[in-house]
């Protein structure tokens, strides 16, 4: 007779089972986000009060006639009366696009070289090279400040040093900042010598390429022409686009120092009529607040733009040290 015992109790899969949570472990998390937030509320407020609530008020101010002296709840609604007097009846508008991409296709790419060609000559270990370094980045650290736009322009006055120089060798000089067709390459030249801040990009990303791949290069004949083109280039295309989108933005955005050598007007005959600093003589000038706010949501929707072509275009140049375009 077989013995058979009775089935005993299954134990229960407790793989997916989760331990119990222990308590008060929801109220520390909902603690610590409510301390995340605290601390970024100073952040918040700011980005509210500075930049989000103006933005949307310029946007409805841009479809009003508002001149800045009548008070916001009495201002005339025009609905697209802005828009169609700038894209239509408006030459000072599309003179001022003009000059503005003028400036930009000139001193932007002519900024980037100057950057890459200096900081390629300081990428190597010469003694004293930190003291170049800091030499050539120090003209960034001034900035659009107008102490910097007054010296550059005295310097290029009739009886400024740049006249004094070509003196020297014979040459006359010239009122090149009252000149209309030097005043707005005198501007070029400026933000063309303040190329510190792309230039330590890009010593940042020449420090990044792989010596082996120099070596590499050599090995197999390479020039050092052919080294730039064929490895330089590629591995620093990610800083080049960064660089390129950063300088193209503050490029558009000009203003202190057309402002400054014009004297707020954009002279001399509207040559250094920036588009920023037609923006601010419509709005602050001729009190044409709701016009300036119109050409100011035209001017960011124009960037936006420009930054998306950047980027759509971009995967076709831009290489990644992974081998695959992004």
């Amino acid at each position: 007779m077989a013995l058979t015992t009775a089935p005993g109790p299954t134990r229960r899969d407790t793989g997916s089972v989760r331990p119990p949570a222990k308590r008060g472990a929801g109220r520390n998390r909902h603690g610590e986000g409510l301390a995340g937030y605290l601390f970024l509320s100073p952040w918040l407020l700011g980005l509210m009060a500075v930049t989000a609530i103006p933005m949307l008020l310029s946007l409805y101010l841009s479809f009003t006639n508002y001149d800045i002296l009548t008070p916001l709840s009495e201002v005339e609604w025009v609905g697209l009366a802005n828009y169609e007097r700038m894209f239509t009846s408006d030459p000072s508008y599309w003179h001022a696009v003009q000059v503005t991409l003028k400036f930009a296709l000139i001193a932007v790419p002519l900024k980037l070289a100057a950057a890459l060609g200096v900081a390629l000559l300081l990428n190597r270990a010469w003694r004293g090279v930190g003291l170049f370094r800091s030499l050539f980045y120090l003209p960034s650290l001034l900035g659009g400040s107008v102490a910097l736009a007054i010296v550059w322009v005295s310097m290029f006055n009739r009886d400024g040093a740049f006249n004094s120089l070509l003196s020297l060798f014979g040459i006359e000089g010239k009122p090149w900042v009252n000149d209309p067709d030097w005043a707005l390459q005198t501007l070029m030249v400026l933000a063309i010598w303040q190329f510190g801040a792309p230039m330590v990009i890009f010593l940042a990303g020449l420090k990044q390429v792989p010596t082996e791949l120099y070596e590499a290069a050599s090995v197999d004949g390479a020039s050092k022409v052919s080294q730039f083109w064929n490895v330089t280039l590629p591995m620093l295309s990610p800083v080049i686009f960064f660089n390129l989108v950063l300088e193209t933005i503050n490029g558009f955005q000009g203003f202190t120092a057309a402002f400054v050598l014009s004297n707020g007007t954009g002279g001399p005959v509207d040559s250094t009529l920036m588009y920023t600093l037609n923006l601010y003589i419509s709005g602050f000038t001729n009190l044409e607040m709701g016009y300036a706010s119109a050409m100011a949501w035209v001017f960011l929707l124009a960037i936006a733009v420009i930054t998306a072509i950047f980027f759509s275009t971009g995967r076709f140049w831009v290489h990644y040290s992974d081998g695959e375009d992004r």
